[in-house]
């Protein structure tokens, strides 16, 4: 009874609570900043670079650096901004708010070069992205005229030729990794894979180079010889990208189908590969992308002509990024006409890349799995 009675005191006893004060400068009390306090920050601060660099021009008679009067207003955006949500909103919102600032400079940053890359090469190949350069070849060609269907033509078809060599080797080889693969072989075959996605291009267009030189003697110049150099190139890209998306179908279906009876092969080619095909054909996309634009295999392997050429097994073959380095290095008279084929040239290569992108994301939108009733 005396046991009982002491329980029953202490479950009635109550229990302190500790409660930490909360500061008046913290998130927690209710302060913020004002949505556009960091915006009249960040603009005081611009002009506040702006006008030291200026006053520093003015001064020292030098030129005006606008780079420098930005980066110098950031910085002190930075500060003033961590400075005020500190004083106000408390030490983890100011951390915050710096890291953001930071990461969304380094974004801009990045950004830079990309715009830049792309107004330049707009406002100087669309002067000569007419018809002719459409329609017509560089034969007999030495001054102003002519166009890049030649080299249209030759990408078109050293870039199929090497899709026909990567995609099936390297599909089933991610194949065999994902669902075969078991021991030393496949870790040997990982391993090789690796080492050939860091492997540079103008390595790869010596090995094709090399390799036909064997059989068909040295100094061979032909397409295909150029398509076997990008499907050195895109091979391992196709390997890597349809190994990560045929792992990431889940094992339920594959052991749903073995339940019923289905041979591995059949499920691999009705359950497994259906349920990738977005991903896979958005990667396939993705190395097609990335070779079109190679310049030094196909230099050393299809070589440049000014003539048109639609056999991949005879002659050389030009191509779109051997035709912007030939017309920059060989100008002739006048060298105006050999910058403006060259730049609209580099123009329609991103304009290609771009629309191969394009096409990836609406292919893994068209054909991603629906979930739903």
């Amino acid at each position: 009874m005396l046991q009982q009675s002491e329980r029953k005191e202490k479950m009635s006893t109550p229990v302190a609570l500790t409660v930490r004060p909360v500061h008046a400068g913290s998130a927690l009390a209710g302060n913020r900043l004002a949505r556009s306090t960091p915006w009249i920050t960040l603009g005081a601060s611009l002009a506040g670079g702006l006008a030291l660099f200026g006053l520093l021009a003015a001064a020292t008679g030098s030129d005006f650096s606008l780079v420098g009067a930005i980066l110098v207003g950031a910085l002190a955006y930075v500060l003033v901004i961590s400075l005020l949500s500190g004083f106000v909103e408390g030490r983890r919102q100011a951390v915050d708010r710096a890291v953001t600032a930071f990461v969304t400079g380094a974004f801009l940053l990045a950004m830079v070069p990309l715009i830049s890359v792309a107004i330049t090469v707009v406002n100087n190949g669309m002067a000569r992205l007419d018809s002719e350069f459409f329609n017509s070849s560089m034969r007999n060609v030495t001054g102003e005229g002519g166009g890049a269907l030649h080299a249209m033509i030759g990408t078109l078809l050293i870039t199929l030729a090497a899709t026909i060599i990567s995609v099936p080797l390297g599909l089933m080889t991610s194949i065999y990794l994902v669902e075969y693969g078991r021991g030393r072989l496949a870790k040997i075959i990982t391993f090789l894979v690796d080492v050939m996605t860091g492997i540079p291009s103008i390595v790869a267009g010596l090995f094709a180079f090399a390799l036909f030189a064997v059989f068909l003697g040295p100094g061979v110049r032909m397409g295909i010889v150029g398509a076997v150099a990008l499907s050195v190139l895109m091979i391992p890209v196709v390997v890597r990208s349809s190994e990560e998306m045929l792992r990431l179908v889940p094992n339920e279906l594959r052991e749903a189908s073995y339940a019923l009876g289905v041979p591995k092969w059949r499920t691999i080619l009705k359950i497994v590969l259906p349920t990738s095909i977005a991903g896979i054909t958005t990667g396939i996309m993705l190395s097609i992308a990335r070779v079109i634009g190679e310049t030094a295999p196909l230099l050393i392997t299809a070589g440049f002509t000014a003539s048109m050429n639609y056999n991949l097994f005879s002659d050389r073959m030009q191509s779109l990024p051997v035709y912007v380095y030939t017309q920059f290095a060989n100008q002739g008279n006048p060298a105006f006409a050999f910058l403006e084929r060259a730049w609209a040239a580099a123009l329609l290569l991103i304009l290609i890349v771009m629309a191969l992108n394009l096409l990836a994301r609406l292919i893994a939108k068209w054909f991603s799995p629906k979930f739903g009733r």
